[in-house]
């Protein structure tokens, strides 16, 4: 499989902090970037998509869940560490379950349901932890 060129511009991605019971769906991410960390769902937004559009788009495609989205979370920048690598800005964004239950693409392979404060040892994409904190407080609002 060839890569395409990663862009030479900084694109625009979200993700979603999924609440379902007071516990956070991660999921681990099957390839780059970030393959094998566990991170939220979400993905690039498309040129001329609202962000709330792409990131119900995105969670949909990536796990099959309908959700409701509450607000902005927070936002993180990836820059790009090695050769090859992209740079992205993230808007994170709170959101409740609504339906549905996980059924991975193959960009993930792997999901947890969690206590936000159980995420023990598994590997995090940077900033995570703060993300769904701040999620949190905004669901709770």
């Amino acid at each position: 499989m060839v890569t395409p060129p990663q862009p030479q511009h900084p694109q625009l991605a979200v993700s979603a902090a999924i609440f379902r019971d007071d516990k956070i769906l991660l999921v681990r991410r099957a390839r780059s970037p970030a393959k094998g960390f566990y991170s939220l769902p979400g993905g690039r937004v498309e040129f001329g998509e609202a962000l709330h559009s792409a990131l119900h788009r995105e969670v949909r495609e990536e796990t099959a869940l309908q959700i409701e989205i509450v607000g902005l979370s927070g936002w993180r920048e990836a820059l790009p560490g090695a050769p090859g690598r992209g740079h992205y800005l993230i808007m994170s964004f709170a959101a409740r379950w609504i339906s549905g239950e996980p059924v991975l693409n193959e960009e993930l392979d792997d999901f947890r349901w969690l206590a936000p404060d159980a995420t023990g040892d598994l590997r995090l994409t940077d900033g995570l932890l703060e993300i769904i904190q701040s999620a949190r407080r905004l669901l709770s609002a």
